[in-house]
Formats: structure tokens, sequence, C-alpha cells
């Protein structure tokens, strides 16, 4: 029987970023071991967690995980946690009993993504515009994926505390002549527009045939992929603009969080997206749209921005907290389980 009050997890463990379309896991062997990257999965391809794990994961490893920490696109409210924009739905109970685990852990996706910005190295990020860090201040995470995540990470009595929520569905509206002229084509969720509906996968083609409605043009490209294929290419001047007021409105709701969480430590982009328009990103659209925040503009202008560029920061934040529990003000209760 596990200690109850211990705050570690036994090795080997089983670390996992479940989102939306894939989930990514890797095993820590020891507290010592650089994650082992397994195979990512795809979360349509099993009707459900233990299945995927069991055969994608168990079945081919020498490995037996006695510990899983996972993060989940999700609230955690109790032992049955449906994925937002997925099919499975995590049962810790049924997970310790089906793969024969002691220990399971699942918190918020970007409470992964939280704890990779803690300190991350200097490889896995690129600054976007101007502003420095200041240590040990607060900072924001945002990642338009399959959803819009964020998270704040707060510095509080020699630890960092992660903060997740639901932050990518605040409102976003209309502020510029060509944003009122797009905004009528918008698909909103029950007639409310969240920065989700935009500020994601699915929401760059919301947005990208609202340009051509507005433009009074038929849609020519099928897919996210080749939006934002040919706007880095220039070979559209719908997926052009598309990807530019991307920039500009994933510039408002970062500059947003910045000021809720005071975020002087940074604001950081994660995600696949993020990575993919880089160069859209570097154009000043983001940048000034950061900044303008008046009255508090010259605030922002001193709040530094990064895009993480780490190819699997969730799993590598993960790694930090699973060798060092006490470090990190993760909490655990009601989202911790024990054989």
């Amino acid at each position: 029987m596990l200690n109850a009050s211990d705050p570690s997890f036994p090795f080997p463990i089983l670390i996992g970023d479940i989102g939306g379309t894939n989930a990514r896991f890797a095993l820590l062997v020891d507290v010592d071991a650089l994650p082992q990257q397994l195979p990512p999965i795809k979360t349509g391809d099993f009707a459900t967690i233990e299945e995927a794990m069991q055969k994608c994961i168990l079945d081919k490893t020498p490995v037996r995980p006695r510990s899983a920490i996972l993060a989940v696109a999700g609230p955690i409210k109790s032992d049955e946690i449906p994925l937002t924009n997925a099919g499975w739905v995590i049962r810790p109970k049924d997970m310790l009993a089906s793969l024969r685990l002691e220990d399971v852990l699942i918190i918020n996706d970007f409470e992964a993504q939280a704890l990779a910005i803690a300190t991350p190295a200097e490889g896995d990020v690129v600054q976007i515009g101007g502003g420095s860090v200041r240590a040990m201040s607060s900072r924001v995470v945002l990642g338009p994926g399959t959803g819009l995540g964020v998270a704040g990470l707060v510095f509080a009595q020699n630890t960092w505390i992660p903060v997740p929520g639901e932050g990518g569905h605040v409102d976003i509206g209309p502020r510029t002549e060509r944003d009122f002229r797009i905004w009528p084509f918008l698909e909103p969720i029950e007639g409310r527009m969240a920065g989700e509906q935009i500020l994601c996968g699915r929401g760059i083609m919301n947005l990208y045939r609202a340009v051509c409605a507005a433009n009074g043009e038929e849609p020519a490209l099928a897919d996210q992929a080749e939006v934002t294929t040919s706007a880095l290419t220039g070979s559209d001047a719908a997926a052009v603009e598309t990807v530019s007021l991307f920039s500009t409105y994933l510039g408002r709701v970062a500059g947003d969080m910045a000021l809720i969480f005071m975020a002087r430590g940074g604001v950081f982009l994660s995600g696949g997206i993020s990575q993919k328009i880089l160069p859209a990103l570097m154009k000043p659209e983001f940048r000034v749209a950061f900044e303008d925040k008046a009255p508090h503009s010259a605030l922002m202008r001193t709040i530094p921005t990064f895009a993480v560029i780490h190819p699997m920061a969730a799993l590598s934040g993960l790694a930090a907290f699973a060798r060092a529990p006490s470090d990190f003000g993760v909490a655990l209760e009601g989202r911790r389980w024990r054989s």
C-alpha cells in the first residue's frame, strides 16, 4: 500500500499528453533517466485510453510502469473525465485495475504546458518582439491547436504553481473596420464568439471562410494545412489575410492574458500551429496587437512573448514534475488515484 502522504510517484512512470487529436507518451525509468519517447497515438483510432495504452505501449515495451501522470484536454471534476475535443472518457480507477498501475495522476493539459515554461532551455523558445523576462514573475502559456488552451504559472512561496483554466473560451470581438466586415460571417457558439472559435485549427477555417465571404468569393482551400501553407507561400490572398488576422487576434488574447496574470515573466505560445506559422507571428501584427492595450501599452512593451519550439513541451513539463513533485505546487487532491 502506498503512503497517502508521500508526494512522490513510484518509478517507472508513464507520462502522457492527451490532446483532442493525438496522445503522446514517454517513459521515465528512474529519476535520473531521460524520457523514452514513444510513438504518438491518434485518439480517434481507439475506443478507450486503456485500449490505446495496452496495444501501443504496454504490449510493445518490456518496461512495466507503476505510475501514470497524464495531462488531458478537459476539466477534472470527478472519476470520469471526458476530453473536451475527443471521444475518450478517462476513468482512472479503470486504469488502475486494467493496466495494473499503482498510482495515477490526471492534470489539465495546459498545466503541463505551464510546467514546461518554468525554466525552458534557451533552444526551446524563440522570442517574438521586445521585452525582457522578470525573474520569478508570473507567466502565461497559450496554445492554439485542436482547441485554444490557456494556463498561468505563478511563483509564490518559492514554488512554481500552475493555474489551469478554460481561458480559451473568453469572448473575442471586432475592433477594426475590417473586423466588422468579417464578423457577420464567422460561425459562433450559441450566439457567442469565443476565442477558441477563431484561434485553433478549425478556427483558422472559420476565419478563412469568413474572409472569403466578406470578399464575395468562394473558398478555394479545403483545410487548415492548405490555408497556412498558402499563407506562408503567399499563393492565396485570402489565406494570407486569414493568417495575418489570426496573428492579430492571437496577439489581442495573449495581451489580455498577460494583463490578467501580470505576466512579467513572459507569455509563451505553444503547440503545432504556433510553430508552423512562426514566420507570420514574427511579423508586426502579433506584437502590435499584444501591446495595444491602452492605458497599459507602455507596460505591455516590457512583457516578452515567445514561441515554444520544443516538439514535446508538455512531456518535458510532466517529466520535470515527475522527478521532483515537491518542487511544484501542483494540486493533487481529487486528481490522484492510488491502488
